[in-house]
């Protein structure tokens, strides 16, 4: 059982299998932290923290709540979690530190909300992005994906728009739309579904907006939802996927030809040496325009659109 000590905290079990399908050990998992933390923490600064772990023998689980063993120089936030009617104390990863000590309890996944925690109490300040999440059809190849972000990029484009875009250590891949500050929430929410939708009217055979998934007929689903309070997992971040993948930021001119199950936890250090590409290819904090919003507005959250149709299809096969 191997241990060590690093940045003032010391690791233990680091020989362990990380777990099933991982091809990793816990060790691999702080090495990776360790290597990359400069650079993943910038994206998990001022947020609040969500972890997925994964104790030897039991199902993964998100932790959010901070556990009292937890240590006094840790920084956190404490707010109201209108769905579990409780106060939840947040960590916030400010530094290395906070990450390596994560990864010590066998957090191998690290998700973060749009908004600062400073805004997240009365959502004033607005997120820093719009994130588009792009979901391949089952089966299908990445090439699905790969085109229908191209689609997003493109109505970015025609609204004077730009974006950076990772892999999301899964299947599909993020697209990271910075915004100026003070934006709207539910402004911000209605220019990604619009967004969505003017991707989806480039070819929509291609992509779909349907919530539902046995409404999206094999097209690439282009997932508006990622708004207001909800998380995203971070960039650099890794994902409890077989071969521990990376959520790994690559170049638009890139992206045609990569394979997502290269980036994992051996080999993404490795891969950004002493670089961001993730600082490099995000662009300048941007307005977003009048009438993005105002169509936005128009189309209905997909959330609540889906549950009163999931109700109506289960009345309708009750009557029948």
């Amino acid at each position: 059982m191997g241990e060590d000590a690093r940045a003032g905290l010391k690791f233990s079990s680091l020989d362990s299998p990380l777990f099933d399908g991982a091809e990793a050990t816990k060790g691999d998992l702080i090495d990776y932290l360790e290597a990359v933390g400069d650079r993943m923490v910038p994206s998990l600064r001022g947020r609040p923290l969500s972890v997925v772990r994964v104790r030897s023998g039991q199902e993964p689980f998100m932790q959010k709540n901070l556990p009292k063993y937890a240590p006094d120089w840790m920084k956190r936030v404490t707010l109201w979690a209108g769905s579990s009617k409780r106060e939840v104390s947040y960590a916030v990863c400010d530094d290395v530190r906070t990450l390596l000590w994560f990864g010590n309890q066998r957090a191998v996944e690290y998700h973060v909300t749009l908004l600062l925690a400073e805004n997240l109490a009365d959502y004033s300040g607005g997120p820093t992005h719009l994130v588009l999440d792009i979901d391949p059809a089952p089966d299908r190849p990445f090439g699905q994906v790969v085109a229908a972000a191209e689609l997003i990029r493109q109505a970015l484009a025609n609204d004077g728009l730009s974006g950076a875009v990772k892999t999301s250590g899964s299947k599909g891949v993020h697209i990271f739309v910075p915004v100026r500050a003070g934006v709207d929430i539910e402004d911000a929410a209605a220019a990604t579904r619009a967004i969505a939708a003017r991707a989806e009217r480039l070819d929509p055979d291609l992509a779909t907006t349907a919530f539902i998934r046995e409404d999206r007929g094999g097209k690439v689903f282009l997932d508006s939802t990622r708004a207001g309070g909800a998380t995203v997992v971070s960039v650099y971040s890794p994902r409890i996927r077989p071969g521990a993948t990376v959520s790994f930021p690559v170049s638009w001119a890139d992206l045609p030809s990569i394979d997502p199950r290269d980036f994992t936890i051996r080999t993404a250090a490795e891969l950004l040496g002493d670089r961001d590409p993730w600082a490099e290819a995000m662009p300048e904090p941007q307005p977003l325009p009048a009438d993005l919003i105002a169509e936005g507005h128009t189309i209905p959250v997909a959330r609540v659109q889906a549950m009163h149709e999931g109700k109506r299809r289960a009345r309708a096969r009750r009557e029948s």
